[in-house]
């Protein structure tokens, strides 16, 4: 096989450890010997939830031999050149792994090679790209007919990262033992964690007064310190706190067996949990209360029963939108501005925010928009404590709309066969 490059285009750091991560993996397998005639170069473009870490974990990737970071990516777009003037083969394929779909368009057009995109939710330019890996048959488009040779149904990335969770050999930590666990996702962004950390935290308390057998964990993103998180919590740091009614934290932590928790005034303790992916952690939670963001993906696709917070008391906390919004909302100077007036449009919309409800087209968990009370919160989730066939039906329906686990394995067969077409 003549020599070949793959470029993945991916963006922000939930789609490098759940999408791109489980893919070069399986295509390394499936190249057996052939790899060394194959070049994987990933181009990272703008998030919202970047950190400006991704380069980093990226490079940490062994499968990819080379990766251009997010700040280059405009100037690589209008002038076709990398910041390191990377050369190209004269054969390849380019794949979508995050960000915007448009670009992997551009970006096959301009280096000539073969476009394959995977989509969860929405699969765009049909007309021109190569091959579509989508997550189900909802995904696919109403004109399916006439595309349908370009459409594989390959299932959820995500199902195959937490499949791989237990094959591998590192080291677990200090596991939280529950037969009632509560997992709370605040997020990791400022803007979120100012509303979303006091407000997860009183409604813990709310829910502990009632069940004291229950416990909470926060699973810390990577990207985020403990001691940082924890000044959220602190109501000398934290002006939002008052405003969202939330409850305080000191952070805490026992040497001799690297734990951290938060500790609330009430004396309820609050496990901070360090490793990441947390899947494993995750798929012990009774139920989870989240944010928006890829964290109602990874939810959805583990079956956890979840309250998605929308808190309004901060309007201009919800800076992730994708596309011009996304890029208005995070302008210097004139974001928050930005931020608020966007947020008040989509708001006023109806439209479904999490994951799993996208993909369903309808609500399938509670997505609670306004000036959200911890006790309004709290009495959602006692009530599906109390009753737990409201949990199992919840369960259920997001079974049923994720996709099945080998789409990594998949991915990888599409793109060796576009490799392979490309010499027959």
């Amino acid at each position: 096989m003549t020599a070949i490059d793959i470029v993945i285009l991916s963006n922000g750091p939930g789609e490098l450890a759940t999408w791109v991560r489980p893919v070069v993996r399986a295509l390394a397998q499936q190249l057996g010997d052939r790899k060394a005639d194959v070049r994987i170069s990933l181009i990272l473009s703008p998030c919202p939830h970047a950190t400006g870490k991704e380069g980093a974990i990226a490079r940490s990737y062994p499968e990819i031999d080379r990766v251009q970071e997010a700040q280059h990516f405009w100037p690589f777009l209008l002038r076709g050149k990398t910041a390191e003037n990377w050369d190209w083969r004269e054969k390849g394929v380019v794949l979508f792994l995050g960000g915007d779909q448009f670009f992997t368009l551009i970006l096959g057009k301009r280096l000539g090679y073969r476009t394959v995109i995977y989509a969860e939710r929405e699969a765009r330019w049909k007309r021109w790209i190569n091959r579509f890996a989508v997550m189900n048959s909802q995904v696919q488009p109403q004109d399916f007919e006439k595309y349908a040779h370009k459409f594989t149904i390959v299932g959820d990335i995500i199902a195959d990262v937490v499949g791989d969770l237990g094959n591998e050999d590192e080291e677990r930590g200090e596991w939280v033992e529950a037969a009632e666990l509560i997992g709370l996702l605040p997020g990791s962004k400022p803007a979120k964690l100012m509303q979303g950390v006091p407000l997860c935290l009183a409604i813990a308390e709310c829910i502990h007064q009632v069940r004291p057998q229950t416990q909470f964990v926060i699973p810390v993103a990577p990207t985020l310190e403990i001691k940082t998180l924890a000044e959220f919590a602190n109501p000398l740091l934290n002006p939002v706190l008052e405003l969202v009614k939330g409850t305080a934290g000191e952070l805490k932590q026992e040497e001799t067996n690297d734990i951290a928790y938060l500790e609330t005034p009430s004396g309820l303790r609050v496990q901070l949990w360090k490793r990441s992916p947390a899947y494993d952690l995750l798929s012990q939670c009774t139920l989870c209360l989240t944010t928006v963001g890829a964290n109602t993906a990874e939810l959805g696709s583990l079956g956890i029963p979840m309250i998605v917070l929308l808190p309004t008391q901060q309007l201009d906390a919800m800076r992730a939108w994708d596309g011009l919004p996304g890029i208005l909302a995070n302008l210097p100077v004139f974001g928050t501005i930005f931020a608020k007036l966007i947020n008040r449009l989509v708001l006023r919309q109806g439209k479904l925010f999490a994951w799993p409800n996208m993909w369903a087209k309808t609500e399938i968990v509670p997505e609670l928009v306004g000036k959200l009370q911890p006790q309004q919160v709290a009495a959602i989730a006692l009530d599906w404590l109390e009753n737990p066939e409201k949990l199992q039906l919840i369960r259920d329906k997001l079974h049923s709309v994720r996709g099945q686990p080998g789409a990594a394995h998949h991915i990888a067969q599409i793109i060796i066969e576009e490799i392979n077409a490309q010499f027959n």
